[in-house]
């Protein structure tokens, strides 16, 4: 059974027979368990195989949106759209290209993020920086490593980031922007001898860990 990250309160709890009903066969990551409660460590599982080659990126595609929008009700749908138009995984090997390989650079992860915005060779429909950042995160992140770390940014992060993380708007980020807020986290987590995501993790929750 997988153990919650540091600062996870809780899994995303889904519906999985609504989910596999609405979305095609083989974009399903077999190893989701079956209970429909989902920890990160289970979506990070299957980007694990996604970069050993034993799952697609389309797989990985759909860990990520069944976490991220979670018992949602229009998720199924959303999801299938954005599958819908890249059928045979180009578009989301080409976008998570960079992160993929190895620990990435700064320069990897804003190659990244740029990327999943490209509309002619990446970008996917229902699938902005709230969402893609996710699929970011769970790609990229190489627990233990330290430093700047891909990590999620949406809108409920960005209406907690102070000021000095570098974010201004509520959606809608510019590259830019998510690198300043990796930058900052990354700070505060050595500051406070934790991993880049239990920043994150504390803003999501609103805790005390995230405005000290």
């Amino acid at each position: 059974m997988p153990r919650p990250l540091p600062g996870e309160q809780a899994p995303i709890t889904v519906q999985l027979d609504r989910w596999r009903a609405g979305l095609p066969p083989d974009a399903w990551p077999d190893s989701l368990p079956a209970s429909g409660e989902i920890w990160r460590q289970d979506v990070f599982a299957v980007a694990d195989a996604y970069r050993t080659g034993s799952a697609s990126p389309r797989q990985l595609l759909t860990a990520v949106l069944v976490w991220g929008y979670g018992p949602i009700g229009y998720g199924p749908w959303r999801a299938a759209r954005s599958l819908e138009a890249d059928l045979d995984g180009k578009r989301l090997a080409y976008a998570l290209e960079e992160v993929s390989a190895s620990a990435p650079d700064e320069a990897a992860l804003g190659t990244a993020y740029r990327r999943f915005r490209d509309p002619t060779h990446a970008r996917l429909p229902w699938l902005g920086p709230g969402l893609f950042t996710k699929v970011l995160y769970f790609a990229g992140y190489r627990r233990g490593v330290g430093g700047v770390q891909p990590l999620i940014l949406d809108r409920v992060v960005a209406g907690r980031l102070p000021a000095e993380a570098g974010v201004t708007r509520r959606n809608g980020w510019s590259p830019d922007e998510w690198l300043a807020y990796l930058r900052w986290a990354a700070e505060q987590a050595q500051r406070r001898g934790v991993e880049p995501d239990a920043v994150e993790l504390a803003l999501v929750h609103h805790t005390e860990a995230a405005r000290t």
